[in-house]
Parts: structure tokens; sequence; C-alpha cells
């Protein structure tokens, strides 16, 4: 090879193989004849390639290599970025070690076994292995929604090789972890921390070693903005060292509805002798996050955070483009959306990155949804660390969560649960249990140790019990329970419940339809549709009957129509009660990841439902509100200057009435109250400022769905 730096793709065409017979102990060596193996691409989840679309494996991969010559005095690695989610890996029939975790990379030292065979083809052979969860509320794999969730497939299996494998070589000591945190990014000042872990080898020569590790921070237009050194004598083993960079009057990030996105790099290498033996480079930010009380503050500027839920880009993860999750960040910021919720799962690099790009905030899952087996916590703890390490220099990523329902259940999704079920919920929701109280907390403890500069949520939809003030909030008024109108009076009815609301909406049917047959209407085969394609049909008989309408394209438009009309209500219910107490919200959910009849507003396709608009328009940054139930006059703003003798005019079936007042920087005011009745057909708002333009708001929709529910009840 070329020197510390040089990498080799070993991506590509690979051998695989169901794991059968003794094939497991035979694949191994370097002799093996593998030509009669299947060709499977590496990166790739094996379910996605023939022949293996009907299998949970294990699936046994191998490939040759061809080392480079080697560098005196160097050192070689081989990484495997992504298995899913066991793996044993051995080269030259040598067993390297096993992998436990899919969303980070696994390194092990090959320059032993390379070296006794320099110059010939080497053997490179991958068990992997991801077994399905039988009880799901004991999973023993940490895989999040991929391994039980309403809006996947249940059958898929992600397993593979999923992401690259690559051969690297070093000098004699390399930088094995690095992590970068911003601490502080005032106007004055800004702070980076690093912690880096140097490696050189179990038995350097000499010891100590000496060693001079040098670090340089750049601007947006590549300037230099700081370069440090700093000389070591290093032991065996694994040499930890924090570090922290100071920059005067930093470039600021900051989130796009508050500001630009300017991006700084931070370099780090190690010399010995005077040559270079590793470097590390990454990209990162001066951002510095705040929440109290669940108001979230961004470089001290408060910012009530509208946001949706968003899973994995496609369900093969590993087949998504950065073009896909560059389109996910530019369409959530065209809903208006300041954050995302990446929900119970660690995605790719590229979403991180399109997120950084755009000033887009992630609320960050650990991979952790409802029940877990009491053997997880330790590996738990482990992956959590895995997890700040791999994304904590993201400005884009504002928060942690730990846990997302942490319910020790195995409910088919989308079922009426029996009166048990019920019962263990509640179990678990108000007293202790060990998915919340044990595995959670070892968990959050792990991220806030790793990274204390954000908020972590222990548990997300933890409702607040005798001795706790409870979590963000889970409402589903107008789909599991109640009517579209209810989240309203529960939130006066209990303000602490109105915090942070992480998950509201309704299923709506796609445009993009094919997969539900619909020339069979009104035979819909509505049990494979449940099991597959998470169609509720329990609750759309309750809200969107199927058999009132004479046509799928009927059906289809009013499950759109009522999840249009339920998201303009709640998302405006919670707009109304910003900064007392709401510090913000994410709308339950944003995107498909394969074709499906869920609760989001863009389907698989990308193809927007009617919930996409009425999301974009009631996330507006100015946005004139009516509450249709009393007819009270809100205005709210995110604006950092006030709005004076801002005019909103309403027009109630041709009734027009003006109202003059003034509009506080990032508020919301009331302005007044008009008189609605049940005949109230049409109702249309109108702000009007030099600042702002003309801000219009509708609620013909919304109107229409509350008649039919009062109607009905």
């Amino acid at each position: 090879m070329a020197g510390p730096g040089t990498t080799v793709d070993l991506s590509g065409t690979w051998h695989a193989h169901i794991e059968e017979g003794d094939l497991a102990r035979r694949f191994t060596e370097p002799g093996f004849d593998d030509a009669a193996w299947p060709e499977v691409s590496v990166p790739g989840h094996w379910r996605a390639q023939e022949p293996f679309t009907n299998t949970d494996g294990p699936i046994l991969y191998r490939r040759d290599l061809t080392a480079p010559s080697e560098t005196p005095g160097a050192r070689r690695f081989l990484t495997l970025e992504g298995v899913f989610y066991y793996g044993d890996v051995w080269l030259d029939g040598a067993y390297l070690g096993t992998t436990e975790g899919y969303f980070f990379p696994h390194t092990f030292e090959v320059t032993e076994v390379l070296r006794r065979a320099p110059g010939a083809a080497h053997a490179l052979a991958v068990e992997v292995a991801n077994p399905p969860q039988h009880d799901r509320s004991r999973k023993r794999t940490i895989t999040g929604v991929f391994s039980h969730w309403d809006n996947l497939d249940p059958d898929w299996n992600p397993g593979g090789i999923w992401r690259p494998v690559r051969l690297a070589e070093t000098g004699p000591v390399r930088i094995k972890w690095l992590r970068v945190l911003c601490s502080e990014a005032s106007e004055s000042r800004g702070r980076l921390l690093l912690d880096i872990t140097l490696d050189p080898g179990e038995d350097p020569a000499p010891v100590p070693l000496g060693a001079r590790l040098v670090t340089r921070v750049t601007g947006p237009d590549g300037q230099t903005l700081l370069e440090a050194e700093r000389d070591l004598m290093l032991a065996g083993g694994d040499n930890l060292l924090t570090w922290t960079l100071d920059v005067d009057r930093p470039p600021r990030w900051w989130p796009w509805r508050l500001g630009e996105q300017p991006r700084v790099g931070v370099e780090v290498r190690v010399e010995v002798g005077g040559a270079p033996s590793d470097h590390r480079s990454l990209t990162t930010a001066f951002r510095e996050v705040r929440m109290h009380d669940w108001n979230l503050s961004v470089n001290g500027e408060h910012l009530f955070a509208m946001g949706s839920n968003q899973g994995p880009t496609k369900m093969a993860l590993g087949d998504a483009t950065d073009a896909d999750f560059e389109r996910d960040v530019r369409l959530a910021i065209e809903a208006n959306l300041d954050l995302l919720r990446v929900h119970a799962h660690v995605s790719r690099r590229e979403l991180y990155d399109a997120a950084d790009a755009a000033g887009l905030l992630l609320w960050q899952d650990f991979p952790l949804q409802w029940g877990y087996a009491r053997g997880t916590r330790r590996q738990a703890v482990r992956q959590a660390r895995e997890m700040v390490d791999l994304l904590g220099h993201h400005p884009s990523v504002a928060l942690w969560c730990s846990h997302n329902e942490p319910l020790a259940i195995d409910l088919p999704t989308g079922a009426r649960p029996r009166l048990r079920d019920a019962g263990r919920i509640g179990i678990s929701m108000f007293l202790p249990s060990w998915n919340k109280d044990v595995l959670d907390r070892s968990v959050t403890h792990a991220i806030s140790k790793g990274d204390p500069t954000r908020p972590v949520d222990a548990h997300s939809g933890v409702l607040p019990g005798i001795a706790t003030l409870g979590t963000d909030a889970h409402f589903y008024f107008g789909w599991y329970h109640g009517h579209m109108d209810g989240l309203a009076p529960a939130l006066r009815a209990v303000p602490r419940l109105a915090k942070f609301v992480t998950e509201f909406g309704a299923q709506a049917v796609p445009r993009s339809a094919a997969f539900m047959e619909p020339e069979r209407w009104p035979d819909l085969d509505w049990d494979r549709l449940f099991h597959t394609h998470a169609c509720q049909k329990l609750y759309f008989d309750r809200h969107v009957p199927p058999g009132l309408f004479d046509t799928f394209a009927a059906w289809r438009d009013a499950t759109q129509s009522y999840q249009a009309a339920l998201i303009q209500l709640q998302v405006e219910d919670l707009r109304r009660l910003k900064g007392g107490p709401a510090g913000g919200f994410c709308h339950f959910c944003f995107a498909d990841c394969h074709p499906a009849v869920t609760w989001s507003v863009l389907d698989h396709e990308r193809v927007p439902k009617a919930g996409f608009a009425a999301l974009r328009d009631a996330c507006r940054t100015v946005l004139p509100m009516l509450e249709p139930r009393r007819g009270l006059l809100h205005v709210a703003s995110e604006l950092r200057e006030p709005l004076t003798d801002a005019v909103v005019e309403t027009n109630l079936d041709g009734d027009v009435r003006r109202f003059v007042g003034d509009v506080l920087a990032d508020s919301v005011v009331h302005l007044g109250q008009v008189h609605l009745d049940r005949r109230t057909a049409s109702v249309t708002l109108t702000l009007s400022h030099p600042a702002v333009g003309t801000v219009t708001n509708q609620y013909d929709t919304v109107l229409e769905w509350l008649r039919i529910v009062n109607d009905e009840h």
C-alpha cells in the first residue's frame, strides 16, 4: 500500500450462501471453492438480492482480496462499516472477532495475518445473522423499528453487510476513536471538546513511544481558525486524551428559520518521528443547544420546535441514495418543519450531512422500541456510546432519546388490545418496570456521560405517574381514541401533558396505491393490507368507514381529507399553547419507507397526501389561527421581530370582521373572538402586515369534519 491513509475498498461483488450443513466450518479457509455460490453486492441487504429474498439467514459471505505491498513499519486494519446485526469475521482462516450492532463500524487489525502470505490472495469470510425476534416483548437485538414497528413490513429482514468494507493502512500509531462535541457557541467564543483514543499497539517500540498530535480547525472558506499541537509519550494499548479547542468569534450554525449554517472542518493527525502515522477529518459547527422544561434554545435563541417523525428513508436502508436523503430533508423544510425525529433507529451518515447543510434539527432516538430482554443492558450501554461517537459532531443533532415507549408488549400493530394487554400497558406506563427504570436509566447515563452538551430524553411516550413528571407525550385523538377535537381539552385539563407532544396523527390512503389492488373495491384483501402494509381497517371503520363510499378513489380522498383536517386542527391546538406550557411538537409521521397505508403525509414514492399541505400551512412562520370550538382568534409568530399593528380579517360565510393588534416576537397572541355555530361552513382568516405580506388560513375542511364527528356522536 502507498502509506498511512491509504484505503482499499472491498465493496462490490462477493459470493454468498445460506448457512447449512458444515459450510460454516469450511467456508473460512483460503482454499475453499465458492465458485458455484451466488454473487451478491456488498454493501446490501441479503433480502434485496436473489436467491435470498425469502430467507432469515444466517448468510455466509466470502471474497478474495489481494493486499498491496506493505509499507515498512505500517499497520493494517479491516473495517466493516455496517453489519446487520451479528457478524463473525475470518481472514485466511484466522478468526478476527465478532460484531454486534448494525449502525456503527467494526475494525480489526490484520497486520500479522497479511504478513504471513505477502503478495498472495487472501480469503475474507463473514458469517452474518439477524435472527427474527419471535417474542417481541423481550427482544434481544438492538435494532429499533427494524425489528418491531407499525410502519414496516413485519416479514422484512434487513440482515446483511449493508455498509462498505475497507482495508486501511496507518503508521505505528492509529487514531482509534475521535469524538468532537461543541460545548459553547457564543458570539465571542466557540469551544470544541475532542476525545481522542490513540493506539500504538500492545508492544510499541520504544516504550514509551514519542508522538506528536496536531489539530487544525478550518472555517467555511477553508481559512485556518486554529492550529495546535501536543507532544505525547504513549504506552502500549489505548491512550485516551481530552483536548479543548477555543476559537474567538466563531461562525455560528443556526436552524434554517433562525439563520445560516456555516460549518467548520476539524482535522486531527498523529506523527511519529516527524512522519505522518494517521489522520482523521470531519465537518462540524459551532452550535450550542439547551432545553429547559421542554423549551429548546439554539445559541441562546428560543425555538418553538415544530417537527415530524421520520422512520428509515427506505425499508432497505442500504439501498437509499445520497439524493434520497437530501430530498427528504428538502421536503421537511418545504413543510416548514424545524425538526425531524429519527424515530427509533440510527440512519445513515448521509441524512445527518444533509440536515447539517440545510439547517434541519434532528431528534435522535437510540434504537430501542418497546420491550427488551434483561440480558440486553450491557450491549445497549455500549451501543449508546457508539451512537454518541458516531453522531456527536453533527450540529443538526439537537437532542437524544434513549427508548421509544418502553412497554414490554407484543401486540400485533393496529390490533385492539385485550383486557390483559391493556392492563400490562398501564402497569408498564405508571409503575416501575425493568425496561423503563433499569434499561433506560443505564442507556441515558451512558449517553449523558458521553455527551454532556445535549439534552437526553430518557424515554418517549411515558405519561406522568404518582411520583414522576413523565416525558414527552403521545396522543392519537381522532384515531386510536376519542375524536379529532379531543386533544385541546385533554391538554387544558392536564397542562403538563402538553410540554412536548411527539406523536399524533391519523392514517390516510396514498395516491400510489397499486399495492392495495383498488380494482377489487370494495372487497380488498384487508388481512394482507393489515399484515404487510399497516392498514388499520379497525380504525378506518370508526372514522372514515370504507362501506360508505362507492369507489376506492372516493374513499382514498376522504381518508386524506380527514387526515389533513386532523393535522391542521391539532397542530394549531399545540401552537396556541406555545410557551405555556408547550415547547414544541412532532407529528407522526413524515414519509413512508415502503408501500403502506400509514400516518405519513408523503407516501413511499414521496407523492404528497393532502396532509402534507395541511402540515406545511399549519407550520408557517406567521399564522393567524381560529379555535373552531370557541371562536378564539390567535396569531402565532416565530419571527425575531414584532409585528406592530398587524391586521387580521375574518370571513365567516361572507361576514367580514377586522381585528388589529401587536404580535410580539416569538410569541402567540390572542386578538379577539368571533361567533361560530354548527351552520358555519366557510371560514377564512387573512393577516396583513408589511413585514410578511398576506397570510391566509382556511377552515372549510376542518369545519366539515367537525360537523360529521359531532353528528355521529
